[in-house]
């Protein structure tokens, strides 16, 4: 049986959801939507994380050697840490969500086209 799809699957359902709820605390950084959108954002994050590296050890990929994982990672950990910032610096919201477009399409870039 062929893992590969399912951790894909659960891969891209889990960036939909951090990317989702990262604009929705954007849209509306209402204090009393904070935690909920924190703990929704940290179980994305952390299932998207475990994911990648099952793929990257399915594929066999070296992490090491590989510059757009490292890449990926930042993206990664930048998308992650957005819907926080977006509730403590409410003003910084259309700054915040160019660079989250940002981050993405980097990560886009980075898995298709695999520059370095």
């Amino acid at each position: 049986m062929e893992r590969l799809p399912y951790y894909q699957v659960l891969h891209l359902l889990s960036l939909a959801v951090l990317s989702a709820h990262t604009f929705m605390a954007f849209a509306n950084p209402a204090p009393e939507n904070r935690k909920r959108t924190m703990m929704i954002t940290g179980i994305a994050a952390l299932l998207m994380l475990v994911s990648g590296f099952a793929m990257l050890s399915l594929n066999k990929i070296p992490l090491m050697s590989t510059g757009w994982v490292w890449v990926k990672l930042v993206c990664w950990l930048g998308l992650a840490a957005l819907s926080g910032i977006a509730y403590r610096r409410p003003h910084l919201r259309s700054v915040l969500s160019t660079i989250a477009l940002v981050l993405v399409a980097t990560a886009f870039v980075m898995v298709y086209f695999r520059p370095f």
